[in-house]
């Protein structure tokens, strides 16, 4: 279980949350129709990001960013009777895992209900956590970054050394 999440048992959740697809989507995102035997409900469920997105306009913890209470699914819940709590953790995912609420949590000393106020302390592991998350975000973007360069540098040097071969072919043959 990741003890940074303030969802119990959160499997949705994972290190890469900021890529969720969203529900009624496929992967490229073309219009997928809902599988054989869902809900009616979950056919007009909000997309995780589209529910994120209105807890950040309902609630302060959402919308300033503060570091959640623990279990505040259930808290979300009470106050959002008949929400898909696959769509919910998906939407909670992508909040606890986006890079300001990393950020957040990395510094904060209190976390707080849905209203913005203060509850339990935020443990030293919990902020470990969430600075060992944010370190490995920007190593990955620099080890992508630096790839990106590798192979824009590989590009012109292949496109310098066709140059320069079209500019020995063509002295060639003029002569």
């Amino acid at each position: 279980m990741n003890t940074m999440s303030p969802v119990a048992e959160l499997p949705e959740a994972t290190e890469n949350a900021t890529h969720a697809i969203p529900d009624g989507q496929s992967a490229n995102g073309a219009p997928q129709a809902p599988a054989a035997g869902a809900d009616v409900d979950s056919a007009a469920a909000p997309s995780p990001r589209a529910l994120l997105k209105q807890m950040q306009q309902q609630f302060k913890a959402f919308r300033d960013c503060l570091p959640l209470a623990i279990g505040i699914d259930k808290q979300v819940l009470a106050r959002m009777p008949g929400l898909n709590r696959k769509t919910m953790r998906a939407a909670l995912g992508i909040h606890t895992g986006s890079m300001r609420y990393l950020r957040a949590m990395e510094k904060a000393t209190v976390r707080y209900d849905l209203d913005g106020n203060p509850g339990a302390e935020v443990t030293d592991t919990h902020r470990q956590h969430a600075k060992e998350l944010l370190q490995e975000r920007f190593k990955k973007e620099a080890e992508r970054k630096k790839a990106e360069r590798e192979v824009a540098a590989q590009a012109e040097a292949d496109r310098k050394r066709q140059e320069k071969l079209q500019q020995l072919a063509s002295k060639f043959a003029k002569r």
